[in-house]
């Protein structure tokens, strides 16, 4: 039995987990190298790493973002966090290495895939003296995110929040994606953050490209939005140095650390570490 088919034994009561119908959490996975994913993920994932090869590494590039933007938040003093996208569980995920900063560190953390959803309830367990929550929902209703009763129970409104979107908003094309953050951001209190990565066509057009035509081919949308799309998220909200850049070269104040403090890359057979192609652009800003 694999890993994906235990836990959906385990799961009683789940809604169907639509094992034939590719989802971005799961192919996202399997990218990292995780076993929660079902055929059609791993049929659709092949035909995105034909685009792009070093696909697996642009996985990673975004775990390791996550890891320096949520690190440099609780430097700051942010306490709670809303990750939504939240995708299977890989180690560290957002809540470890936020409590890692601040043991009390709070953790609410939304998705739409029922695979999901199982695991959250079984591993997502934080420090005692933090508290870590999941919702089941989409990004696209953010009505019901924001009124989720494990939101309101965990997050105090009247308090900084970092929202997190990590490899996310690519996957909700058109103006609709705007509105949604618009959304999610306003009941959030000065001194909040949004944390995002997103996939763009600006840096490597015919990668990207042929990855959007990959996903749409096994029935996911996606939009690969420009500079200018990305930087939409970002307005009235003060940008985080180095700003709007691509994922590898988020680092706060644009400083990268000393290179004995970066986690490096596998060594192919060649002896060199490849290098992620530059897919996507990270930001981190704050709310004014």
């Amino acid at each position: 039995m694999s890993s994906a088919e235990g836990v959906m034994a385990e799961a009683n009561g789940m809604t169907d987990l639509k094992q034939g119908q590719p989802h971005s959490a799961r192919i996202y996975d399997y990218f990292l190298g995780g076993k929660d994913n079902y055929a059609a993920d791993r049929l659709a994932a092949d035909k995105i790493e034909q685009a792009i090869p070093n696909v697996r590494l642009v996985a990673r590039e975004n775990r390791e973002f996550m890891r320096r933007a949520v690190g440099y938040l609780g430097e700051q003093g942010i306490r709670q966090f809303v990750d939504i996208g939240t995708g299977i569980p890989t180690e560290p995920n957002l809540h470890q290495v936020a409590q890692e900063t601040a043991c009390d560190a709070r953790v609410v953390y939304v998705d739409n895939d029922p695979l999901v959803l199982a695991h959250a309830r079984a591993l997502l367990i934080g420090t005692p003296e933090g508290r870590t929550r999941y919702i089941e929902a989409d990004v696209t209703e953010p009505a019901k995110i924001l009124g989720a009763p494990q939101l309101r129970e965990t997050i105090d409104f009247a308090e900084p929040v970092a929202l997190s979107l990590i490899a996310l908003c690519h996957f909700v094309p058109g103006e609709q994606m705007y509105e949604i953050i618009d959304t999610l951001l306003e009941p959030l209190a000065p001194g909040s953050f949004l944390v995002m990565t997103h996939l763009t066509a600006d840096l490597d057009p015919e990668a990207v490209q042929g990855t959007v035509r990959a996903y749409e081919a096994s029935g996911i949308r996606m939009e690969a939005r420009t500079y200018d799309g990305v930087a939409r998220f970002f307005s009235g909200l003060q940008l985080i140095e180095p700003g709007i850049v691509p994922i590898g070269r988020w680092y706060p104040d644009g400083t990268a650390p000393d290179s004995t403090a970066v986690v490096p890359l596998p060594v192919t057979d060649f002896g060199a570490a490849p290098k992620p192609p530059a897919a996507g652009y990270a930001a981190v800003g704050r709310k004014q």
